[in-house]
């Protein structure tokens, strides 16, 4: 569902929530008789509108900040009814809007008569068990599909879902007034505005609120804010040289072959550990590697930029470090971590990822394919693009300079 630790340029993968998966189904039979409501409710400026939320109904506005609320102003909210999807129960919201815009028009509109329709007040463990059973209903859900192997499974629940379902249930212990649609809402708050944990927050945050099949008083997506790769590609990488340089600087063999796997075939930290190195020892001249299934995306084969880095790294002898990699008992992101911190000790004026962003745009200004590259780098055509977008940017602009002069 998520991109593994990104760094720097990389971009977002970002999941389907089941709300917008709604979209693509059959059309409901209540949606024309709601479009016909909301025309008149426009005609007639009531300021809401009905929604169908699943099989359920909902009214839409702009309504006073609820209790407890940061905001000072009015904004969009959602009231759910708690009504059926059908057209008995859509009179009866047409008539609750109504009441609702003839209160706010008077300024009596008063959230404490709706509060106990937006969602159920739990006290610590019963929250704790909630969280525990949406664990176990995601990690048997992901797994159970052929193409995700249980490491990437377990690392993207590790570091994409529990350290903000954590931050749920911390903040629900300190505000136990909070309902628990009102305490996800806050939870998301609490996270960096236009940053990739509010986004990361905001995905974990629906899923659960799916799984306990609750309305949120806001939309998620209105908080996501606009963090993006546009943002991640302010900070230099390396240069050739510096990379060939801090190699070097290595005195253990064994790190000294992940910074050069890396560096040559732009691989993940912990992908180094699970890749198919038999074609590099051969002699095989392209040398191209293949990282396994066993990895957060999947097998997918490599190719070295640039080739000559393979000699100079000594990459055919083949020499990883003596660290735990049985699933069974260890982590991707564990192992991913171990490299980061022989970065640290070593001193390396760079992360990782920065060598794999670093081969990224090496092979975008060798005017290597973008579809090749992406898949290479065991990720999607649109992410490649969004995350190195200004590379390619400018290399389509140098292409078409130089083509026009030489017309």
């Amino acid at each position: 569902m998520f991109a593994p630790f990104i760094l720097q340029f990389q971009g977002l993968t970002f999941s389907l929530c089941v709300a917008d998966a709604d979209r693509w189904k059959m059309p409901h039979p209540l949606d024309a008789h709601l479009d016909q409501v909301n025309v008149r409710f426009k005609a007639a400026r009531l300021g809401l509108k009905v929604e169908r939320r699943g099989d359920m109904l909902a009214l839409r506005g702009t309504l006073p900040p609820r209790p407890g609320s940061d905001r000072t102003r009015p904004y969009q909210q959602r009231i759910p009814l708690k009504l059926p999807a059908n057209k008995a129960a859509l009179k009866q919201a047409e008539q609750e809007a109504k009441v609702i815009a003839a209160k706010l028009i008077e300024g009596t509109f008063d959230w404490r008569n709706y509060l106990v329709q937006s969602g159920l007040v739990l006290g610590s463990d019963a929250l704790a068990d909630k969280i525990a059973a949406f664990e176990q209903h995601y990690l048997a859900e992901a797994q159970a599909d052929p193409d995700k192997h249980p490491a990437s499974v377990q690392a993207t629940w590790s570091k994409a879902y529990a350290p903000y379902l954590r931050k749920l249930q911390s903040l629900s212990d300190r505000r136990p007034s909070l309902s628990v649609p009102e305490a996800i809402v806050a939870t998301v708050k609490e996270t960096q505005a236009n940053s990739r944990s509010r986004q990361v927050c905001c995905t974990a945050m629906e899923a659960l609120a799916q799984f306990l099949s609750l309305e949120l008083p806001v939309d998620l997506k209105t908080l996501w804010g606009k963090y993006g790769s546009s943002r991640t590609q302010r900070r230099d990488l390396p240069t050739d040289e510096q990379i060939v340089e801090c190699f070097h600087r290595i005195p253990n063999p064994a790190w000294q072959f992940v910074y050069g796997a890396m560096a040559v075939y732009g691989l993940r930290n912990h992908e180094v550990f699970f890749s198919d190195y038999q074609a590099l020892q051969s002699g095989d001249t392209e040398a191209a590697i293949e990282v396994l299934d066993t990895t957060k995306t999947g097998a997918h084969d490599v190719w070295p930029f640039p080739p000559e880095w393979i000699a100079e790294f000594d990459l055919r002898t083949v020499c990883l470090p003596d660290i735990e990699t049985n699933l069974q008992r260890t982590t991707l992101q564990r192992i991913g971590q171990q490299v980061t911190l022989q970065f640290q000790r070593y001193k390396m004026p760079f992360s990782p990822y920065d060598l794999r962003h670093a081969w990224a745009v090496r092979t975008i200004l060798l005017g290597v394919p973008d579809t090749v590259a992406a898949r290479m780098m065991g990720h999607s055509v649109a992410i490649h693009n969004r995350t190195y977008h200004r590379w390619i940017t400018r290399r389509d602009q140098q292409q078409a300079v130089r083509a026009a002069l030489k017309g």
